[in-house]
């Protein structure tokens, strides 16, 4: 379901159901066109808050029966990506997307507005694991009201949670959660500022590009000084005529969060011109969202 191809696969060898969908969204098929038709059954069901083990896809856990702890960490994790896909494809006003991302910012949401979020991590033998109850914000939950503007605005009260939020410093703990008896890392948990300094950003274009576009999109771009300035720091990368340039610094093409695969490149070993055309129109995308005006040259 979550799986990206590797940086040696040829094409799309390997690529999960989630970030394929994303991918073909964002190339512009329609989602009423057979092959997104075919891949929303299933990520409807995966919405379904149930204990379904054969819905856990390569999340289950390997070698022997699992768990139902385990099973029901499994689905939360899908349930969020499949949210933010289905958004991405459109279905903002589909009742059971709506369901499912109320119940899910409801978590989300009672756990940024409790003491928990101050002190999320407790110790599990000799490392710092997140508290059963924490329920901080996912990448997928951020791109999922990132793409539902109008579930965004009939609870404005949650977004001034997620920004603050997002505009704290980072914890040192890395995110991971006991499930059973086992630790089990989670990277798409956010547990503060995504852009922290301009270094960070330029280490890896492609998730900068990724976090300015749902920033923007979540409306929160404009409130921030930080990352408003690393935007136009990327703009300040343009020649005269309005296009970025990669021979300006080194740019890698793969950012380094698994979920900016479906966006950026689009364009297959882009490079030179392409990549330079992919970073203008990222740009050109983030600066619409954040309602900027953008002058056509």
């Amino acid at each position: 379901m979550l799986t990206i191809p590797s940086a040696r696969a040829a094409g799309f060898d390997g690529v999960g159901t989630i970030p394929a969908v994303r991918r073909m969204v964002e190339y512009g098929w329609d989602r009423e066109s057979p092959p997104l038709v075919r891949a929303r059954r299933t990520l409807f069901r995966l919405l379904a808050e149930d204990d379904e083990a054969a819905y856990a896809y390569e999340l289950a856990p390997r070698g022997g029966a699992a768990d139902i702890d385990s099973v029901r960490h499994a689905r939360s994790v899908l349930r969020e990506a499949a949210a933010a896909a289905l958004a991405q494809a459109g279905y903002e006003g589909d009742p059971r997307l709506r369901g499912a991302a109320r119940r899910i910012v409801q978590r989300m949401d009672a756990y940024l507005s409790s003491p928990l979020a101050e002190h999320p991590f407790v110790r599990a033998g000799n490392q710092h694991v997140l508290a059963p109850e924490a329920a901080p914000p996912s990448v997928y939950v951020l791109a999922m009201l990132a793409y539902m503007p109008q579930f965004r605005s009939e609870n404005y009260d949650i977004m001034a949670h997620v920004h603050a939020h997002l505009a704290q410093p980072v914890p040192r703990a890395l995110p991971a959660r006991m499930v059973g008896k086992r630790v089990i890392a989670e990277p798409q948990i956010v547990l503060g500022d995504p852009l922290p300094h301009r270094s960070s950003a330029d280490a890896d274009l492609g998730g900068t590009l990724f976090w300015l576009e749902m920033l923007a999109r979540l409306g929160l771009l404009r409130g921030n000084e930080m990352w408003s300035r690393l935007f136009d720091h990327l703009v300040s990368e343009c020649d005269e005529h309005g296009i970025w340039r990669a021979e300006r610094r080194a740019a890698s093409a793969r950012a380094s969060i698994p979920i900016a695969w479906a966006s950026f490149p689009l364009a297959p070993n882009a490079s030179g011109e392409a990549m330079a055309a992919e970073v203008t129109f990222r740009l050109g995308v983030i600066a619409r969202s954040a309602g900027r005006q953008i002058e056509l040259v």
